[in-house]
């Protein structure tokens, strides 16, 4: 055991796993820009799809109330069949799943559909994957009715996997838009000062500040065609503050309403919801970083204070030892 324990950590070892370390790293860093994906650009091929959808559906609108026909169904796919067979739709399906959603970022029926697919079928593959690991391959000492009631936990938290993901995803997105709608404000004070309208505006800020935040540029790209093709503009303003569900968002929808009904100058608002968003993000970013001491407590015992202890009792051991 000793001799296993010592030629593992041999110099010849040591150096040989440090030199494939750093040629994996090595590959690795070359290799990584040829995979990377132009993110901005396939947002904004899933926003103009968007887009086309709101048109083909105003197109729609108008030939129903024209002709009175009905819509043309979408061809079902797999998920789609299972999901209406099962009635999953009426059984889980709520105004809440399909906020989280848009906010995550997940427009259109087919997320909906997926999403119930997998909260359906995620305990029954992690319930049977369980059984099978506790009772054939590791059982931990458990008897066969606590590997069933364990077995029984993870078919509970497979039922919970679908929406702490939708969370995570949501959080993300939020944070992105939280750091560039600052500037995008001043984008958008600049542009509507300048004279440009307000779809106008929008449509140019998204594309500016699609390098810094491809989420908020995604749904200002939304919120144009919102503006040009529902009849009501509050509902498109009101849609932005819902997708996004942030408190800064929400207060410059309510300026361009209030602007829209009663004629408001937008510039001074747009200023000082900027100003109010600028500290928002500074403060955030204090907060983070007066957290940091706590969070670096138990890595600097766990990492620092062994080395530390090495280097200044090791020479003293070795002298001992001789």
């Amino acid at each position: 055991m000793f001799a296993l324990i010592e030629s593992l950590f041999s110099m010849e070892n040591i150096v040989t796993m440090l030199m494939a370390v750093a040629a994996f790293a090595t590959v690795l860093t070359l290799a990584t820009p040829l995979f990377a994906t132009d993110k901005l650009s396939t947002r904004m091929k899933s926003v103009s799809s968007e887009r086309e959808a709101l048109r083909r559906a105003h197109r729609e609108q108008l030939e129903r109330e024209r002709e009175g026909r009905k819509l043309r169904q979408d061809p079902k796919t797999f998920i789609k069949q299972f999901v209406d067979r099962l009635n999953l739709m009426e059984l889980m399906e709520s105004d809440a799943i399909r906020g989280k959603l848009k906010k995550a970022g997940f427009r259109g029926q087919a997320p909906v559909y997926s999403f119930m697919f997998f909260r359906f079928f995620m305990p029954i593959i992690l319930f049977i994957v369980a059984i099978f690991y506790l009772f054939f391959a590791n059982s931990f000492g458990l008897e066969p009715l606590a590997r069933v009631a364990a077995s029984f936990g993870a078919a509970f938290i497979g039922f919970y996997l679908p929406n702490v993901f939708v969370e995570n995803m949501i959080a993300r997105r939020q944070e992105s838009i939280k750091k560039a709608f600052p500037d995008a404000l001043d984008l958008l004070l600049i542009c509507v000062e300048s004279g440009m309208s307000v779809e106008a505006a929008f449509n140019k800020v998204a594309g500016e500040v699609g390098t810094q935040s491809v989420e908020l540029a995604e749904e200002l790209s939304l919120t144009t065609a919102e503006l040009s093709y529902i009849q009501d503009r509050r509902m498109a303003y009101e849609n932005l503050a819902t997708r996004t569900g942030l408190d800064g968002v929400k207060a410059v929808t309510m300026s361009l309403i209030q602007a829209e009904r009663y004629g408001t100058p937008l510039g001074t608002a747009l200023r000082v919801m900027a100003q109010e968003n600028r500290d928002m993000r500074m403060a955030a970013a204090e907060k983070k970083a007066a957290g940091l001491p706590p969070k670096l407590t138990v890595p600097m015992i766990a990492f620092f204070l062994p080395v530390l202890f090495f280097v200044i009792l090791g020479p003293a051991v070795i002298k001992l030892y001789q």
